[in-house]
């Protein structure tokens, strides 16, 4: 994975707000690429890929891993 991707395809735009950018209907698709790429490195990084579909669940699963590291501090 380009770890660059993400700001190399945000510099394509620099005179686009942010919230442009990440607006749903009309993210570039060199920025909607790159993200995508990003999420599924992360997916991998965690062993959720294939196992969790959607942003919801891995956010879950993610708490409750920051629940028990956390739970002794």
């Amino acid at each position: 994975m380009n770890q660059k991707a993400i700001p190399d395809a945000r510099v394509l735009y620099g005179e686009v707000s942010l919230a442009d950018l990440y607006d749903e209907t009309t993210m570039p698709p060199e920025l909607r690429k790159a993200h995508q790429q990003n999420d599924r490195a992360v997916m991998q990084a965690y062993g959720f890929w294939g196992k969790l579909n959607s942003e919801p669940a891995c956010v879950a699963v993610l708490m409750k891993m920051y629940q028990t590291l956390t739970a002794n501090l």
